[in-house]
Protein backbone atom coordinates (compact mmCIF):
# COMPACT_ATOMS: atom_id res chain seq x y z
CA UNK A 1 0.00 0.00 0.00
CA UNK A 2 1.40 3.56 -0.80
CA UNK A 3 2.41 5.45 1.99
CA UNK A 4 0.00 8.39 2.43
CA UNK A 5 2.81 11.90 2.38
CA UNK A 6 2.53 14.12 5.37
CA UNK A 7 -0.30 16.77 3.75
CA UNK A 8 0.10 20.27 5.57
CA UNK A 9 -2.51 22.84 6.49
CA UNK A 10 -3.95 24.51 3.93
CA UNK A 11 -5.86 27.51 3.39
CA UNK A 12 -8.71 25.95 3.29
CA UNK A 13 -8.26 23.36 6.52
CA UNK A 14 -6.66 20.13 7.21
CA UNK A 15 -5.99 17.65 4.68
CA UNK A 16 -7.11 14.25 5.54
CA UNK A 17 -7.80 10.87 4.03
CA UNK A 18 -10.90 9.12 4.15
CA UNK A 19 -10.52 5.56 5.86
CA UNK A 20 -10.12 2.93 3.60
CA UNK A 21 -9.59 5.02 0.92
CA UNK A 22 -5.70 6.26 0.71
CA UNK A 23 -6.02 8.01 -2.57
CA UNK A 24 -9.18 10.30 -1.38
CA UNK A 25 -8.26 13.65 0.31
CA UNK A 26 -10.24 16.24 1.44
CA UNK A 27 -9.69 19.61 3.97
CA UNK A 28 -11.61 20.17 7.07
CA UNK A 29 -11.81 23.35 9.23
CA UNK A 30 -10.64 22.44 12.66
CA UNK A 31 -11.28 24.60 15.89
CA UNK A 32 -8.60 26.75 17.06
CA UNK A 33 -6.96 26.82 20.17
CA UNK A 34 -4.11 28.14 22.25
CA UNK A 35 -2.89 28.56 26.34
CA UNK A 36 -3.91 32.17 27.66
CA UNK A 37 -2.05 33.05 30.70
CA UNK A 38 -3.84 35.72 32.61
CA UNK A 39 -2.41 37.63 34.93
CA UNK A 40 -3.69 40.60 37.08
CA UNK A 41 -1.56 43.73 38.37
CA UNK A 42 1.71 41.72 37.50
CA UNK A 43 0.85 38.91 39.39
CA UNK A 44 0.44 35.23 37.37
CA UNK A 45 -2.51 33.73 37.87
CA UNK A 46 -3.87 31.06 35.68
CA UNK A 47 -4.18 29.30 32.38
CA UNK A 48 -6.34 28.24 30.61
CA UNK A 49 -6.90 26.58 27.04
CA UNK A 50 -9.43 28.71 24.57
CA UNK A 51 -10.64 29.42 21.39
CA UNK A 52 -8.35 32.50 20.13
CA UNK A 53 -11.55 34.45 19.40
CA UNK A 54 -13.11 37.27 21.54
CA UNK A 55 -10.09 37.07 24.53
CA UNK A 56 -10.65 40.30 25.79
CA UNK A 57 -14.79 39.38 26.61
CA UNK A 58 -13.50 36.02 28.35
CA UNK A 59 -11.30 37.66 30.82
CA UNK A 60 -13.55 39.96 31.76
CA UNK A 61 -16.37 37.12 32.41
CA UNK A 62 -13.62 34.87 33.66
CA UNK A 63 -12.86 37.45 36.12
CA UNK A 64 -16.48 38.32 36.79
CA UNK A 65 -17.67 35.25 36.98
CA UNK A 66 -14.40 33.63 39.25
CA UNK A 67 -15.11 36.57 41.60
CA UNK A 68 -11.83 38.26 41.14
CA UNK A 69 -13.55 41.41 40.74
CA UNK A 70 -17.06 42.54 41.36
CA UNK A 71 -18.22 44.90 38.80
CA UNK A 72 -16.82 45.12 35.27
CA UNK A 73 -15.63 48.97 36.35
CA UNK A 74 -12.67 47.30 38.90
CA UNK A 75 -11.11 46.07 35.34
CA UNK A 76 -9.22 49.16 34.18
CA UNK A 77 -7.45 47.72 31.77
CA UNK A 78 -6.38 44.41 29.46
CA UNK A 79 -2.96 44.18 27.05
CA UNK A 80 -2.90 41.02 25.36
CA UNK A 81 0.30 39.95 24.43
CA UNK A 82 2.04 36.93 22.41
CA UNK A 83 1.62 34.77 18.62
CA UNK A 84 0.51 31.69 17.76
CA UNK A 85 0.00 28.95 20.72
CA UNK A 86 1.04 31.26 23.33
CA UNK A 87 -0.67 34.12 24.39
CA UNK A 88 -1.16 36.48 27.70
CA UNK A 89 -3.29 38.49 29.44
CA UNK A 90 -2.23 40.95 31.39
CA UNK A 91 -5.31 42.87 33.20
CA UNK A 92 -5.42 45.86 35.81
CA UNK A 93 -7.61 46.04 38.08
CA UNK A 94 -8.79 48.63 40.90
CA UNK A 95 -6.41 48.74 44.49
CA UNK A 96 -9.35 47.08 45.85
CA UNK A 97 -9.81 43.99 43.88
CA UNK A 98 -6.30 43.18 43.85
CA UNK A 99 -6.01 43.33 47.25
CA UNK A 100 -8.55 41.09 47.86
CA UNK A 101 -7.26 38.66 45.32
CA UNK A 102 -4.20 38.89 47.17
CA UNK A 103 -5.58 37.75 50.37
CA UNK A 104 -7.57 34.90 48.87
CA UNK A 105 -4.05 33.70 47.20
CA UNK A 106 -2.73 34.04 50.94
CA UNK A 107 -5.57 31.79 52.39
CA UNK A 108 -5.37 29.26 49.58
CA UNK A 109 -1.49 29.18 50.36
CA UNK A 110 -1.84 28.75 53.84
CA UNK A 111 -3.99 25.40 53.38
CA UNK A 112 -2.25 23.26 51.46
CA UNK A 113 1.38 22.95 50.00
CA UNK A 114 -0.15 21.02 46.82
CA UNK A 115 -3.14 23.17 46.43
CA UNK A 116 -6.66 23.87 47.40
CA UNK A 117 -7.48 21.45 50.38
CA UNK A 118 -10.22 19.11 50.52
CA UNK A 119 -12.41 22.24 52.60
CA UNK A 120 -11.70 25.00 50.07
CA UNK A 121 -12.02 23.17 46.90
CA UNK A 122 -15.56 22.49 48.08
CA UNK A 123 -16.24 25.81 48.79
CA UNK A 124 -15.50 27.00 45.22
CA UNK A 125 -17.72 23.52 43.72
CA UNK A 126 -20.44 23.96 46.35
CA UNK A 127 -20.29 28.43 46.48
CA UNK A 128 -22.47 30.19 49.24
CA UNK A 129 -24.51 32.35 45.96
CA UNK A 130 -27.31 34.66 46.89
CA UNK A 131 -30.71 34.15 45.15
CA UNK A 132 -32.09 36.02 42.36
CA UNK A 133 -35.15 38.00 42.59
CA UNK A 134 -37.46 35.69 41.54
CA UNK A 135 -38.24 36.67 37.34
CA UNK A 136 -40.69 35.74 34.77
CA UNK A 137 -40.40 33.46 32.34
CA UNK A 138 -39.30 34.53 28.59
CA UNK A 139 -42.75 34.69 26.32
CA UNK A 140 -42.58 30.91 24.71
CA UNK A 141 -42.25 32.91 20.99
CA UNK A 142 -38.92 33.79 21.93
CA UNK A 143 -37.99 30.36 22.01
CA UNK A 144 -39.83 28.84 19.01
CA UNK A 145 -37.17 28.28 16.09
CA UNK A 146 -34.66 28.96 18.79
CA UNK A 147 -32.42 26.19 17.93
CA UNK A 148 -32.39 26.59 14.23
CA UNK A 149 -31.73 30.08 14.55
CA UNK A 150 -28.57 29.42 17.16
CA UNK A 151 -26.84 27.41 13.94
CA UNK A 152 -27.50 29.75 11.57
CA UNK A 153 -25.54 32.88 13.77
CA UNK A 154 -22.69 29.90 15.18
CA UNK A 155 -20.59 30.49 12.36
CA UNK A 156 -17.02 28.83 13.45
CA UNK A 157 -19.22 25.99 15.08
CA UNK A 158 -20.55 25.69 11.37
CA UNK A 159 -16.95 25.21 9.58
CA UNK A 160 -15.01 23.28 12.25
CA UNK A 161 -18.47 21.12 14.19
CA UNK A 162 -16.00 21.42 17.45
CA UNK A 163 -17.27 24.33 19.74
CA UNK A 164 -19.44 25.46 22.22
CA UNK A 165 -21.58 28.97 22.02
CA UNK A 166 -23.31 31.17 24.21
CA UNK A 167 -25.65 32.82 23.35
CA UNK A 168 -28.06 36.23 24.32
CA UNK A 169 -31.55 36.62 23.29
CA UNK A 170 -33.17 39.99 24.77
CA UNK A 171 -36.36 40.86 25.52
CA UNK A 172 -37.95 41.31 22.30
CA UNK A 173 -36.77 37.70 21.23
CA UNK A 174 -33.82 38.76 19.03
CA UNK A 175 -30.49 36.85 19.32
CA UNK A 176 -28.26 39.83 19.94
CA UNK A 177 -24.49 38.36 21.10
CA UNK A 178 -23.01 34.85 19.92
CA UNK A 179 -19.59 33.57 21.40
CA UNK A 180 -17.91 30.58 20.49
CA UNK A 181 -15.14 28.32 22.16
CA UNK A 182 -13.69 24.76 22.56
CA UNK A 183 -14.53 25.31 26.52
CA UNK A 184 -17.86 25.17 27.61
CA UNK A 185 -17.53 27.72 30.34
CA UNK A 186 -15.20 29.55 27.97
CA UNK A 187 -18.20 30.37 26.21
CA UNK A 188 -20.05 31.74 28.73
CA UNK A 189 -17.80 33.59 30.44
CA UNK A 190 -17.18 35.39 26.86
CA UNK A 191 -21.13 35.97 26.89
CA UNK A 192 -21.27 37.45 30.36
CA UNK A 193 -17.76 39.40 29.65
CA UNK A 194 -19.35 40.70 26.13
CA UNK A 195 -22.52 42.25 28.11
CA UNK A 196 -21.11 43.42 31.18
CA UNK A 197 -18.30 45.91 28.33
CA UNK A 198 -21.50 46.83 26.32
CA UNK A 199 -23.58 47.84 30.01
CA UNK A 200 -26.41 45.38 28.99
CA UNK A 201 -28.61 43.65 31.51
CA UNK A 202 -28.11 40.00 31.96
CA UNK A 203 -31.71 39.90 33.12
CA UNK A 204 -33.31 42.07 30.39
CA UNK A 205 -33.53 38.67 28.24
CA UNK A 206 -31.88 34.99 28.66
CA UNK A 207 -28.79 33.20 27.75
CA UNK A 208 -28.63 29.94 25.96
CA UNK A 209 -25.91 27.29 26.10
CA UNK A 210 -25.66 24.80 23.77
CA UNK A 211 -23.53 22.49 26.08
CA UNK A 212 -23.98 20.10 28.68
CA UNK A 213 -25.85 22.55 31.31
CA UNK A 214 -23.86 21.63 34.59
CA UNK A 215 -23.45 23.22 38.50
CA UNK A 216 -20.44 25.69 37.02
CA UNK A 217 -22.56 26.87 34.22
CA UNK A 218 -25.26 27.76 36.57
CA UNK A 219 -22.85 29.08 38.87
CA UNK A 220 -21.79 31.94 36.35
CA UNK A 221 -25.33 32.33 35.53
CA UNK A 222 -26.41 33.23 38.79
CA UNK A 223 -23.27 35.49 39.55
CA UNK A 224 -24.23 37.35 36.15
CA UNK A 225 -27.64 37.80 36.86
CA UNK A 226 -29.49 36.02 34.38
CA UNK A 227 -32.42 35.93 35.00
CA UNK A 228 -33.35 32.71 32.93
CA UNK A 229 -30.64 29.99 31.22
CA UNK A 230 -31.85 27.97 27.85
CA UNK A 231 -29.72 24.55 27.84
CA UNK A 232 -30.11 22.44 24.31
CA UNK A 233 -28.95 19.57 26.41
CA UNK A 234 -30.42 18.31 29.00
CA UNK A 235 -29.48 19.50 33.06
CA UNK A 236 -28.76 17.66 35.69
CA UNK A 237 -30.56 16.66 38.76
CA UNK A 238 -28.11 18.86 41.09
CA UNK A 239 -27.90 21.81 38.79
CA UNK A 240 -32.14 21.84 38.79
CA UNK A 241 -31.81 21.35 42.87
CA UNK A 242 -29.49 24.56 42.40
CA UNK A 243 -31.84 26.55 39.81
CA UNK A 244 -34.67 26.26 41.93
CA UNK A 245 -32.89 27.19 44.84
CA UNK A 246 -31.31 30.59 43.30
CA UNK A 247 -34.93 31.17 41.72
CA UNK A 248 -33.06 31.00 38.17
CA UNK A 249 -35.25 30.09 35.69
CA UNK A 250 -33.76 26.64 33.69
CA UNK A 251 -35.71 25.34 30.65
CA UNK A 252 -34.31 22.64 28.67
CA UNK A 253 -34.95 22.93 24.59
CA UNK A 254 -35.22 19.55 23.33
CA UNK A 255 -34.86 18.19 19.83
CA UNK A 256 -38.14 17.42 18.97
CA UNK A 257 -40.61 18.31 21.62
CA UNK A 258 -41.63 21.57 23.44
CA UNK A 259 -39.54 23.58 26.00
CA UNK A 260 -39.45 21.78 29.58
CA UNK A 261 -39.50 23.82 32.44
CA UNK A 262 -37.31 22.64 35.50
CA UNK A 263 -37.10 25.87 37.54
CA UNK A 264 -39.12 26.91 39.40
CA UNK A 265 -40.41 23.81 40.34
CA UNK A 266 -44.21 23.57 39.02
CA UNK A 267 -46.93 24.15 41.23
CA UNK A 268 -49.39 21.10 41.15
CA UNK A 269 -52.08 23.04 43.23
CA UNK A 270 -55.85 22.48 41.84
CA UNK A 271 -57.14 25.92 41.11
CA UNK A 272 -61.02 26.64 41.73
Amino acid sequence: MPIVPHLPRTPRGYIYTELGAPFVHEAAALAEECALAVGYNGLNHAVMMVSPSDLEDFVRGFSLTSGLVTSIDDIRDIALSGIGEALQAEVQISSRAFWALKRQRRHQAGTSGCGLCGVAALEQALPNLPALPPRPLPPAAHLAGLRERIAKVQLRAQDTGALHGALFVDEHGALRLCREDIGRHNALDKLIGALAHLRLAPHGGFAVVTSRCSLELLHKAVRAGFATLVSLSAPTALTVDWARRHHLNLIHLPHHSAPRIYSPEPSFEEHP
